[in-house]
């Protein structure tokens, strides 16, 4: 469980650099995402949770 809180925070602390670091550009990818179809957004979801998914279980096996 603690490991969840973890992730949840570098999660939390990753997109709130983004956002101080580049708030035009976060602003700019936010407009042209509501572009996109919810099918592609749901491909983009699924393909990024997938390779969350390989990058922690490869942390958890080698490291």
């Amino acid at each position: 469980m603690n490991e969840i809180f973890t992730a949840i925070g570098l999660l939390l602390f990753i997109e709130g650099l983004l956002y101080t670091i580049f708030p035009g550009g976060m602003k700019k990818m936010l407009n042209s995402m509501k572009d996109l179809s919810e099918q592609k957004l749901r491909v983009g979801g699924l393909i990024f949770a997938i390779i969350g998914f390989i990058i922690v279980a490869y942390i958890k096996k080698f490291l």
